[in-house]
């Protein structure tokens, strides 16, 4: 038995429900599928990092931390951005630890965007975009990135933007496509925001996940979009503890100093013990240095495991997934043949239209590459079961 209240509520997103994470998740466990949906690894982070939290708990650092983080993990993610992507960072005033990465993009976006602006994004979209600038009753403009390269269009960027236009919201690698930024992008948006006041709102969670050799093109590496950047990055990403809930935000001193008014209110400060342990593993660039070879890897093995199977496989050259395109063997649906695929076949994906507001369907779905070999092996071999309908 639930309770009723007699309170009458007015929605901020009357068209938001569930997720499709959720729904696919719900039928997964009913099924027990295997699952290549979720963006998250089901394998071990590395031990040192745990016994971090463990001693920082043990040493008594179990209250809050500074508003914008512990000094010591800000001066090594400011050393690190120095370090590979050029630009200096004052550790003070323009690093900022969040609670999330998720809870860096909300804070960025509360901060800097007012009612009656305007937002660029691209779609397919991670799912959080859209809705936060609603709710600062501003309008979001999607722009549908090309099939299947999924490139941007810039000349359709440069059509709609407007004296409105506050953000634009970049996502390099990029969820869910794999597609990866190059120089001649970073070229095109500097050209377009130059002499306005328009915010680059860069979501780099993937950002040492990029695969054959190839740098990655982030805001950070190009002096001009540096000087009007939001760069938002995340530790549970890159050390596969996507669970502790901790990033980070760096950005010029005049935009970090409205997104920290959002953030003290909202969080205040990103876990304690959690901040200690990261700063502690940062002194060994490895741990991210090392990370582009551990996920191609993956990559690769599911490529190989999957060359049977009747999917066509989009290339990945960043983040944690790869696109598989049915559209040859099937009329389905992308969110029909999901389901069939846990049902039928007892393995759990996710389809594209899901990262869509007008739910368009180009007949693909998503893998996640971040599993263990056993799980991917299993899901592969799953999928080359699968037959035309």
């Amino acid at each position: 038995m639930t309770l009723r209240s007699p309170v009458k509520t007015r929605t901020k997103l009357p068209d938001v429900g569930t997720t499709i994470f959720t729904v696919i998740g719900q039928l997964s466990s009913q099924h027990n599928a295997i699952n290549l949906s979720q963006g998250a690894p089901n394998f071990a982070c590395d031990t040192r990092l745990v016994q971090g939290v463990t001693r920082a708990m043990e040493e008594g650092h179990n209250q809050y931390a500074p508003m914008t983080g512990l000094h010591a993990l800000k001066t090594r993610v400011a050393e690190k951005i120095a370090d590979l992507y050029g630009t200096q960072y004052d550790v003070d005033s323009e690093v900022l630890i969040t609670a999330s990465a998720s809870e860096g993009l909300y804070s960025a976006i509360s901060g800097l965007v007012h009612p009656g602006d305007e937002v660029i994004y691209f779609e397919p979209s991670f799912d959080s975009y859209a809705p936060i600038v609603r709710l600062q009753g501003a309008t979001p403009v999607a722009i549908k990135l090309t099939v299947p390269d999924f490139t941007v269009n810039w000349d359709e960027v440069r059509a709609a933007i407007t004296p409105r236009t506050r953000m634009i919201i970049i996502n390099t690698p990029h969820n869910p496509s794999g597609k990866v930024f190059d120089a001649s992008d970073l070229h095109q948006l500097a050209a377009l925001t130059r002499n306005t006041d328009i915010v680059v709102l860069s979501d780099e969670v993937y950002e040492h996940v990029v695969f054959d050799g190839q740098p990655h093109h982030g805001m950070a590496t190009h002096p001009q979009l540096a000087e009007r950047s939001v760069i938002i990055s995340s530790f549970g990403k890159t050390y596969h503890v996507t669970g502790w809930r901790v990033g980070y935000c760096v950005a010029p001193a005049e935009l970090m100093d409205e997104i920290c008014k959002v953030h003290q209110f909202l969080m205040f400060s990103a876990d304690t013990p959690m901040q200690y342990a990261f700063a502690e593993h940062m002194n060994d660039p490895q741990t991210w240095l090392s990370l582009s070879a551990f996920y191609q890897r993956k990559r690769d093995l599911l490529q190989t495991l999957l060359a049977e199977s009747p999917f066509k496989l989009l290339p990945s050259q960043g983040s944690f997934f790869l696109l598989a395109d049915y559209s040859h063997f099937s009329d389905e649906s992308d969110s029909e043949m999901v389901k069939r695929l846990i049902v039928e076949h007892g393995v759990a994906t996710i389809p594209l239209s899901a990262f869509y507001t007008d739910g368009t369907d180009n007949k693909l779905i998503r893998l996640s590459f971040a599993k263990d070999e056993a799980t991917l092996r299993a899901g592969a071999a799953a999928l080359c079961q699968v037959k035309s309908r």
